[in-house]
């Protein structure tokens, strides 16, 4: 079974690429971030067309989690227990659409789009590492009481747990996803039982790079989308790829593929 995260920048606006690269690829089941769109306004047809069902979960135009699969998706799950809420100023907190799981011939399986912390003193970055905490405690139940089967974490982080994962540290001086509060949540998930599937496979190379100041032709990118499995994931992992090339051509996402082959 070949897996995949992406986080897709607007699917309404990238839905002709994101279905080609799916055919291409042979992949079989995809989890999508960032799809920006509520459930009516989603794509669907050109996904079914190519043979996938969409699975997703989305509220307006920010966010949304989703997965194009050609496997049924089987024991839907919107959120996690204990998410927490986040509120603009002047308005009420909100469970924002960030975590959708499902599970594919018996493969647990969760695309998600952690908070983005903003700034170091920006209310939302306490909200970031509360959500990465609270999901952390349920990965740890999870893999307790079933830890038999397999369960991946898919998406993006928006953390770089390396200063490898960055460009130039020295640039992120001040600045999120690198601090150590947020190195020490994403580690977290490694002390309830989870491992970073591709590393090994593909130590090296880039996950992001911003539309900004030239950033992909200078190279200047991180590392922050990844496929987190328990030891029932992990030993059923094959091959693993980062695939550059979908950051070229013609309005591509900041974000490119990461892939996985899982031996059932």
């Amino acid at each position: 079974m070949r897996i995949a995260t992406h986080n897709v920048n607007s699917i309404r606006t990238r839905v002709d690429r994101v279905v080609d690269w799916l055919v291409r690829s042979d992949t079989d089941v995809l989890a999508m971030q960032e799809i920006k769109c509520k459930p009516e306004q989603f794509p669907v047809k050109k996904f079914e067309d190519a043979g996938y069902t969409i699975t997703m979960h989305g509220l307006d135009q920010w966010n949304g989690v989703a997965f194009a699969s050609r496997i049924p998706a089987e024991e839907v799950e919107i959120g996690f227990t204990g998410m927490p809420a986040f509120g603009k100023e002047g308005k009420p907190a909100i469970e924002e659409a960030r975590a959708l799981g499902a599970t594919f011939n018996g493969v647990r399986l969760w695309s998600l789009y952690v908070p983005n912390g903003r700034t170091i003193d920006d209310p939302h970055f306490n909200y970031k590492l509360e959500w990465l905490d609270r999901l952390a405690a349920n990965v740890a139940e999870w893999v307790e009481y079933q830890p038999e089967q397999p369960l991946a974490l898919m998406g993006d982080f928006n953390i770089a747990p390396l200063d490898t994962d960055v460009w130039d540290i020295d640039d992120f001086i001040g600045a999120t996803h690198v601090t150590p509060a947020e190195r020490q949540a994403f580690e977290a998930f490694e002390q309830v039982g989870l491992t970073d599937v591709v590393r090994p496979l593909v130590p090296e190379g880039y996950t992001y790079w911003d539309y900004q100041q030239l950033r992909f032709p200078k190279n200047e990118g991180m590392r922050i989308d990844f496929i987190l499995g328990n030891e029932a994931f992990a030993d059923g992992v094959t091959n693993a790829v980062i695939d550059r090339n979908e950051r070229k051509g013609e309005a591509p996402s900041d974000h490119v593929p990461v892939v996985v082959d899982f031996s059932v």
